[in-house]
């Protein structure tokens, strides 16, 4: 259908079509096979290429054939016949012919000027509209979605519609788990983490109530894994103030204590081990003992400014033991904090 279709356009519209067309998809081929090292796409670009070639080469014809007619047979014949008749009637015929050019003189010939110059209009205009279509075909990967196997990153999963826990009714106005994914797994998180080629492959949330004070005390928190590190934040509402979280790390073994100030707000970086549970699924059920996983880096930022109790804390840790620099904790606050609300004045 398409071919036939093509065979009813004039001949100075249907070949820059064709040539428009093929250039456009032979180069597009091409460079998708250089980029991707595809030998098939690099061969089926060769053959938009030489199609294109081609046309070309019949069009370069078609215009010098235009420009330079030759003379026609019939021409040549009649010349002859009419040195050969005798002169009355070589005469009768000549004039015959001055009659005959008379009157279809106003018509114009097949080679004039005028046609020439109409037939590369149609050209022009075939060129530049589908070479505009072809542009279009060239830029659109670059603001449309991609269809390739690429991997997605992890959307905030868990604890979404569950209920929460009464210390949450009792919080004025605490962040959920949610809220905090939400906050957390933001799309250039990995570049602050200095690992920019990477993506997302969990995220979850936990409206959570801070062990040991019997459901008393909210602890929502949030995380999100990448193949280098995994980034934890929590925020929990209790009375313990930054001055009084920092006497309690010199009676524990967090390492690396050091005091700031993010956002207006008193901060503490600091080390910690993490635990690693091994659990065994086959026979019995049973697992192993708890042991020192590897070093996490943790920054613990009071939830208002004149720190009245309560901390979000943002900790770092990779599997390998290796750590981001310090700088990295503090962008992350510096995104993560303005979306959760001060404590209010009790």
């Amino acid at each position: 259908m398409l071919g036939f279709l093509l065979r009813l356009l004039p001949f100075w519209v249907r070949e820059p079509l064709l040539i428009a067309v093929g250039s456009v998809l032979g180069v597009r081929i091409m460079y998708l096979a250089v980029r991707d090292h595809d030998r098939v796409a690099a061969g089926l670009g060769v053959v938009f290429l030489v199609f294109t070639a081609i046309r070309v080469h019949a069009v370069i014809r078609a215009l010098r054939a235009r420009r330079n007619p030759s003379p026609t047979a019939s021409a040549d014949g009649a010349a002859v016949d009419a040195a050969a008749q005798p002169q009355p009637q070589a005469q009768a015929q000549a004039q015959a012919q001055a009659q005959a050019q008379a009157v279809t003189g106003s018509r114009p010939r097949p080679d004039t000027p005028e046609k020439e110059h109409n037939a590369w209009g149609q050209a022009v205009a075939a060129v530049a509209v589908f070479g505009a279509l072809g542009a279009a075909l060239w830029v659109a990967p670059r603001f449309m979605p991609s269809d390739d196997n690429a991997p997605q990153p992890a959307s905030c999963s868990g604890g979404a519609h569950e209920e929460l826990p009464k210390a949450y009714k009792d919080t004025p106005r605490p962040v959920t788990g949610e809220e905090l994914c939400k906050a957390l797994n933001r799309p250039d998180l990995a570049k602050l983490l200095g690992t920019p080629e990477e993506t997302a492959t969990t995220a979850s949330s936990t409206n959570n109530t801070a062990p040991l004070t019997d459901g008393k005390v909210a602890q929502p928190e949030a995380e999100v894994t990448f193949d280098t590190y995994t980034v934890n934040v929590s925020a929990t509402y209790n009375e313990l103030s930054t001055d009084q979280y920092v006497k309690l790390m010199k009676f524990g073994d967090e390492k690396d204590v050091k005091t700031l100030t993010v956002l207006g707000r008193p901060a503490v970086l600091s080390s910690d081990h993490t635990m690693k549970l091994e659990i065994n699924l086959g026979s019995g059920g049973s697992g192993g003992p708890v042991e020192e996983g590897p070093l996490a880096r943790t920054l613990s930022v009071a939830l208002d400014r004149d720190d009245r109790g309560g901390y979000c804390d943002i900790t770092v840790w990779s599997t390998s033991g290796a750590l981001p620099n310090d700088s990295a904790l503090l962008n992350i606050a510096e995104k993560v904090l303005p979306r959760i609300p001060e404590r209010p004045v009790r």
